[in-house]
């Protein structure tokens, strides 16, 4: 019998009454198990009443988390959407720049930085879990140090971005354009670097309407202003890529201001601290696992559409591409939401020695996410003919889309699951393992795969998608049976062994710089 079966005993099995496993204490020793926990250990309920009220504890708990932060990540990424769709209108090669730009660049400094963020995101969830609140605003800064400096090389990159495109065999003409767009997303870079640990930051603490608030009226203004600079004042692939940052930057702006100005921070903000520039090495360290295994899965369907730049016809191959990616983006967002919720869910609930809330809050939040997916593929097959003409009025883009809309459909589903075990393991602490998962998945078998069959047999972008999927079915299934077998007792005591480490390394009193 598996570990999580032997776990999940008592809530399978009424007629057993053992009494529950003596399990590790908080790592603060103080908390008292959750409502879900007591429901899921009280073997004196019928079975079927037992899981009715803990699905209804749970449901509750998930959608409180997830509805905001779907919203959130829709509403960031139907900014990037939305710039496409105006770009779009201005020609075939400037979709084309546009989508060579996002995909190959911005997702690059995207994905790095998400993925060096995830770090504060396990550590800030299983700190608010044991209650030691004090710690949050320091992982905050610290992360944000990191990310800044990780941002400097990903500047020089964007600044080199026209020799690189052209020495990875793109097309003088879209090479030239996309780096056009991608000088006026440089400071989307470092906006970057001052969200994803003010975003994990606060979802940490289940505090996510703020943002959801913010996004949405950052949203409304930015297709105002792309609207102005695009086609009011001409400014073309450059005016609408520097909106694109300036409305990052806006987001950021908005959600410290409302950190520093909240009563509800009193405990996890005490201003800026030296503290925050000590434990560096040791914090890049848990980041560069954590920005290996994001970076991985948000690069892989990326170098779908590198890799179909190459192809005969690149313009059409590209620009069916962006319109798949672009709809599969903006789908993609409602399972990252359910990322974001099971990690903070289980992370809070592994601070909190909770080991029964989180194997159920996975069971969950997978089912509820999948079911989503398949809503999504299903609506997407239905509208294949006519989906493309929001971003281009061209027919043979068009026929190219309603070609490709079988493979986005299965890789919608596949998405409806893939996130939410990788918001697992950033709950756990897993981010080196997936990682290696990831490479063996995704770049040993799924890239290489898709581009025989596109290439050596000629079958195009059917081919090389073909293969990735793959990839993807892959890890899905792998990561699906190590979470399953997870041992969620261990998982609570390596909890609290992490945040004893962290502490033992921070022993000293904060000083704040500055109390705000």
């Amino acid at each position: 019998m598996s570990s999580l079966e032997e776990l999940h005993r008592p809530i399978l099995n009424s007629e057993e009454a053992e009494a529950p496993e003596e399990l590790p204490s908080p790592a603060n020793g103080l908390q008292e198990s959750s409502p879900l926990e007591k429901v899921l250990s009280d073997t004196q309920l019928p079975y079927f009443k037992r899981l009715r009220l803990a699905t209804w504890i749970e449901l509750k708990l998930l959608f409180r988390l997830a509805a905001p932060a779907v919203f959130v990540y829709v509403c960031n990424n139907t900014m990037t959407l939305a710039t496409r769709i105006f770009v779009g209108h201005l020609g075939s090669l400037e979709l084309a720049a546009a989508a060579l730009s996002i995909s190959g660049i911005q997702l690059f400094a995207y994905g790095l930085m998400l993925g060096m963020g995830s770090a504060v995101e396990t550590l800030c969830g299983q700190a608010y879990g044991a209650q030691k609140y004090d710690m949050l605003g320091i992982y905050l800064q610290r992360a944000t140090i990191v990310l800044t400096i990780t941002g400097l090389p990903l500047l020089v990159i964007s600044i080199l971005s026209k020799p690189l495109l052209l020495l990875i065999g793109e097309s003088s003409a879209v090479s030239s354009a996309a780096a056009v767009f991608i000088y006026g997303l440089i400071p989307q870079i470092f906006a970057y670097a001052f969200n994803f640990p003010i975003q994990k930051f606060l979802q940490a603490q289940r505090i996510v309407l703020p943002s959801a608030y913010i996004s949405g009226a950052t949203l409304g203004v930015h297709i105002l202003l792309s609207w102005v600079a695009v086609y009011k004042l001409g400014w073309g692939l450059i005016g609408a890529s520097l909106v694109t940052s300036l409305s990052w930057w806006i987001i950021v702006v908005a959600q410290f201001v409302y950190i520093l100005t909240s009563s509800k921070f009193k405990q996890t903000w005490c201003g800026f601290s030296l503290q925050a520039f000590s434990g560096l090495w040791e914090f890049v360290k848990l980041s560069a696992a954590s920005a290996v295994m994001l970076c991985l899965e948000v690069w892989y369907f990326q170098v779908l559409v590198l890799i179909a730049g190459l192809l005969k016809d690149p313009e059409v191959a590209l620009s069916s591409l962006t319109v798949c990616m672009s709809i599969s983006v903006v789908l993609f967002m409602v399972s990252i939401g359910f990322n974001a919720a099971i990690s903070v869910r289980v992370s809070n609930e592994l601070g909190s020695g909770n080991p029964k809330s989180a194997a159920f809050s996975v069971v969950i939040v997978t089912l509820v996410s999948l079911a989503i997916s398949i809503v999504e593929a299903a609506i997407v097959l239905a509208l294949r003919d006519v989906i493309s003409y929001a971003f281009t009025s061209d027919e043979t883009v068009a026929k190219a889309v309603s070609q490709l809309s079988p493979y986005l459909a299965v890789t919608l589903i596949l998405n409806g699951i893939q996130p939410v075990l990788s918001g697992v393991a950033v709950g756990c602490g897993w981010q080196a393992f997936v990682a290696y998962v990831n490479v063996g998945c995704y770049y040993v078998v799924g890239i290489p795969v898709g581009c025989l069959l596109g290439f050596k047999f000629d079958l195009g972008v059917e081919g090389i998608w073909s293969g990735m999927i793959g990839g993807t079915l892959m890890q899905t299934i792998i990561l699906l049976w190590v979470t399953f077998r997870t041992d969620w007792i261990k998982e609570v005591d390596t909890s609290r062994k992490r945040l004893e480490k962290w502490d033992d390394s921070n022993k000293e009193q904060q000083q704040p710089l500055l109390k705000s």
